[in-house]
């Protein structure tokens, strides 16, 4: 199957190529810098948010693309976060409408920002859109998304929680950190984490691809989310190092601004449809999940 990947560049999008590529398909890689070397594609095509992309031969879809929400909320950064996610998709869907012939599939990426702070409560696909920035915005995302759904082209929404895997996403950053000693629980340690390893993201959108019964919203995480607390001290354990510290969550909202409350709320999330349809992940307990990655870097 010839499979288009916007971001194919990005953390998450190079696995998912690299993993296709080995299953026997052709990748098609979109990204904004055409000059840039991409070893994992067959081809690379030019992304933006000013003009329909080429997604001729395409027979499935995976869109990636959008600004990194990490980082100190300006109103700039809102800004992009959601024209990234918004404008971006609105012009891969306009391909696919005008398209003579459509790919058969859609995969979006999402966010499990969707759901707000869940508190204690458990929340499945089947649970109401929840309060905030991140859920206002993956409203406005996914609404483009299912523009594309029609007789030729089904859409899934991979709603993903907090992927963990080597030299990349929120690990990149927390692992200096606690090399250093510096480690601890954010705020109280309460709140819930809803967590997915690399690998099984990256086979989660293949499996979504090549299964026509799958669409609409599916949770990317894995089955067993875990507190804050035992996070830290599962990811302490792992590097050998003390967590001790704590950053309190006044702390947090002075130096993060809006972005704090992302980390502070609970995302207590199941991963009920992907487990439905059959996918079964590698990974589901957070302390062998940590152990593969760390194991595994030089």
């Amino acid at each position: 199957m010839k499979i288009g990947i916007t971001g194919v560049s990005g953390f998450i999008g190079r696995h998912i190529a690299e993993l296709a590529l080995k299953r026997g398909h052709s990748v098609i890689g979109f990204s904004r810098n055409t000059s840039q070397s991409v070893s994992n594609c067959n081809e690379i095509r030019s992304f933006g948010l000013n003009e329909k992309p080429d997604i001729s031969g395409c027979e499935a879809l995976i869109h990636l693309a959008g600004e990194n929400v990490f980082g100190l909320w300006t109103r700039e950064k809102k800004r992009r976060i959601r024209e990234s996610r918004q404008i971006g998709t609105h012009w891969l869907v306009d391909s696919i409408l005008a398209a003579a012939k459509p790919p058969g599939v859609l995969v979006s990426s999402s966010a499990i920002g969707f759901y707000g702070d869940t508190g204690e409560t458990e929340r499945d696909e089947e649970a109401s859109i929840g309060n905030g920035f991140l859920a206002e915005t993956t409203q406005l995302w996914e609404s483009e998304a299912l523009r594309a759904h029609t007789a030729k082209t089904r859409v899934v929404l991979l709603r993903t929680g907090l992927v963990l895997g080597k030299q990349g996403g929120a690990l990149k950053v927390m692992t200096p950190i606690f090399c250093a000693g510096l480690g601890g629980k954010i705020g109280s340690g309460n709140q819930w984490m809803s967590w997915i390893h690399l690998d099984d993201i990256a086979a989660l959108a293949l499996f979504a691809v090549e299964n026509e019964g799958l669409q609409g919203p599916v949770n990317a995480v894995a089955p067993e989310p875990v507190r804050n607390a035992y996070f830290t001290q599962s990811l302490a354990a792992v590097l050998h190092r003390p967590a001790i510290f704590n950053v309190p969550g006044f702390v947090l909202k002075s130096c993060l601004g809006e972005f704090a409350g992302e980390l502070l709320d609970s995302k207590r999330i199941l991963p009920t449809r992907a487990i439905a349809a059959g996918f079964h992940p590698r990974f589901t307990g957070l302390d062998i999940a940590l152990k593969a990655i760390f194991d595994s870097l030089p």
